[in-house]
């Protein structure tokens, strides 16, 4: 009986990473963890970013959390470890979502299911990925919404499962140690401490550059061709 009350705050914040870093404890690695699963998974607007790097800084603070008696950089080495199974094997239930289900979740709905599982976010993750190929496992890491739906699209295009894990492995190693090690060494710092909303923010924007670069080639090629 208890549990439900406690579980009240957490449902209406748990796409706050602010919330979750100052209120959560250790039990903040956790629910990080169930989070990055399922929006690799299936549900695409959850703050993965954003929670990797405050995982990063909660482990990096004095206060932060010491997973299995090791010290600092052990537990940032397991938490890594941890969140990049958690992001890999999530890949895998939308890789298999997608090659099983996709014309059903993405059929018309009303309300937001129908808004987040919409033909639209579909075609945009289908132009993605038809445009970059193996590349938009990786470079679909650093984009919302893209993220969760590469996924699924892979699977429904008939990528084999070697070839999809590769590359969805190497997206995650990508992101998870690139964003949590951001977060780890930036996490003592003053202004980022003082300022954790805009810094989540910011890494937000900072983790589509990658995106953004491969854009800006692309033109250029198509430019000079």
């Amino acid at each position: 009986m208890n549990l439900i009350p406690a579980l009240i705050p957490l449902a209406g914040n748990f796409m706050d990473p602010v919330w979750l870093f100052q209120n959560l404890g250790p039990a903040f690695l956790l629910v990080s963890v169930l989070i990055i699963f399922t929006e690799c998974a299936i549900f695409p607007i959850l703050p993965g970013d954003s929670l990797l790097f405050a995982v990063g800084m909660f482990i990096a603070q004095a206060s932060g959390i010491r997973l299995f008696g090791l010290d600092e950089i052990g537990t940032l080495l397991a938490a890594i470890v941890i969140l990049l199974v958690a992001a890999v094997a999530g890949n895998v239930v939308g890789y298999w979502v997608g090659k099983r289900l996709s014309p059903w979740l993405f059929k018309p709905r009303d309300g937001l299911v129908g808004r987040i599982f919409s033909q639209k976010h579909l075609d945009d993750a289908h132009a993605f990925f038809e445009r970059y190929g193996s590349k938009a496992l990786v470079l679909g890491r650093f984009v919302p919404f893209v993220r969760t739906f590469v996924t699924m699209v892979a699977g429904a295009a008939g990528m084999t499962f070697r070839h999809f894990i590769t590359w969805t492995g190497v997206g995650a190693v990508v992101w998870v140690i690139g964003v949590t090690l951001l977060g780890f060494f930036l996490g003592n710092v003053s202004i980022i401490k003082d300022n954790l909303e805009v810094a989540l923010i910011l890494i937000v924007v900072i983790s589509v550059i990658p995106m953004a670069f491969e854009i800006v080639k692309e033109r250029r090629k198509a430019v000079r061709a």
